[in-house]
């Protein structure tokens, strides 16, 4: 099971980020997704991050996206005070 987040870049200002939770047995490295990325998709969607383990989930199951972010730094990703000034006719 995979889910991926936004991280913090400093030439592109953020890049996707994959948390991985393998099947009980499975091995992989994060050279091997990513490649399997550049197979399948446009490169900008390839992850430039992996990170291996287990997701947080809630109690019905569901990945807790929030917590990934938290993670990875990205609320930090977008400086506010950048977006306040624009249409502010500064």
């Amino acid at each position: 099971m995979a889910a991926v987040v936004a991280m913090p870049d400093p030439k592109w200002g953020e890049v996707s980020c994959a948390f991985i939770e393998l099947k009980e047995g499975a091995s992989t490295t994060a050279d091997e997704i990513i490649a399997y990325g550049r197979l399948f998709l446009a490169g900008f969607k390839v992850p430039t991050s992996v990170r291996f383990g287990e997701r947080p989930k809630t109690s019905t199951d569901k990945i807790q996206k929030f917590e990934l972010r938290n993670r990875v730094g990205s609320a930090q990703a977008i400086d506010r005070t950048a977006l306040d000034t624009v249409g502010s006719g500064s």
